[in-house]
């Protein structure tokens, strides 16, 4: 218990560093492809189970449940977001026993094809590029008594337009506390790590030099791209799992998100599970504050959890995610290779 109290209130300083109320900061963030969720059973319960999820999947909401269930897997996401853009997600895992268990994760966005414009062509010149967003993570967890699980992310961000590019570092902190077989409670504080800024020879224009010689060759200026912070927030979460019988059970979770880049979230999950195989899923994602603005509402899934032998299964999972102001839903599909 003293170990779990050193652990939340070290989270506790990091989050009040973080969240000072600094109301100026909503909107002012960038990086924003670190709010993209990944995982469709994250997803599909709407991110509310940050205290409870487990292997691989837990890596993006709160590390420390890596190695809550020591084994080795391998992840693939795909997730079909907005205006046609798509976002992979690759992971692998395995457990180094009493030392704990380590992670190797990346996400990446697929953009498509963007033309290229310039001063003298606004329309187009004919080439088109596409824009590259990367994040790399590195993931420690371990159990450190039987109820208290705790994790860290170490990650490496880049997004690159052009010839123009923005790399930062951040780390994710999380704790999870089981208090009965049945009930768990965690933490996560996620993103602290470095400003970002974009730099390039996109950046840069030759001109002319003012009053100088006519064969004075052109100057040649870069703009220099204003620091942005990268989106920081901290969850708290809790959940509770009821065994209808041997067969039948239901999880229910809820976190509460305090971002520094906008309003406070809500997040409330649902999954029933029968035999440990079947599972459909339900969540649901609101503002605090301007709830209307939303733009995510209802989600809900579905999965299986097959073992075609002792040591060897697969997981496969589904996500449905609503949008507003957007034609198209999220469609999310996730499988899990599991080695005992």
């Amino acid at each position: 218990m003293r170990r779990l109290m050193t652990v939340v209130f070290l989270m506790i300083i990091f989050s009040t560093l973080s969240f000072a109320g600094d109301v100026a900061r909503k909107g002012t963030t960038g990086a924003d492809q670190l709010l993209v969720p990944v995982g469709a059973r994250g997803i599909a319960t709407a991110g509310a189970f940050v205290s409870n999820l487990t292997g691989l999947e837990a890596i993006y909401y709160n590390p420390a449940g890596l190695d809550v269930v020591p084994r080795s897997e391998g992840m693939f996401s795909y997730m079909s977001y907005l205006a046609d853009i798509n976002v992979s997600y690759f992971a692998v895992s395995t457990s180094l026993g009493n030392l704990g268990s380590v992670g190797l994760s990346f996400k990446t966005f697929d953009i498509g094809q963007i033309p290229v414009t310039t001063f003298d062509a606004p329309d187009g010149t004919g080439a088109m590029y596409s824009p590259s967003f990367l994040t790399g993570a590195l993931t420690y967890s371990k159990v450190i008594t039987d109820r208290v699980s705790i994790g860290i992310n170490a990650k490496v961000i880049s997004e690159t337009i052009m010839a123009t590019t923005a790399t930062g570092f951040a780390l994710d902190f999380g704790v999870q506390y089981r208090f009965a077989q049945n009930i768990a409670i965690g933490a996560a504080v996620k993103n602290i790590g470095t400003n970002m800024r974009y730099t390039g020879q996109d950046l840069q224009v030759k001109t002319g030099v003012p009053q100088a010689q006519p064969s004075t060759n052109p100057g040649t200026y870069e703009a220099v791209s204003e620091e942005f912070q990268i989106p920081s927030y901290f969850a708290l979460s809790a959940s509770y799992n009821y065994d209808l019988n041997k067969e039948n059970n239901v999880l229910v979770g809820a976190t509460f998100v305090n971002n520094n880049s906008f309003e406070d979230e809500l997040k409330l999950g649902l999954e029933y599970g029968y035999a440990k195989t079947f599972f459909v899923r339900g969540g649901y994602n609101l503002l605090t504050k301007n709830t209307s603005e939303s733009n995510y509402g209802l989600t809900f899934g579905a999965g299986l959890d097959y073992e075609f032998t002792d040591g060897l299964g697969v997981v496969f999972d589904y996500a449905f995610r609503d949008v507003k102001d957007f034609p198209k839903p999220n469609h999310i599909f996730t499988v899990k290779l599991v080695l005992q």
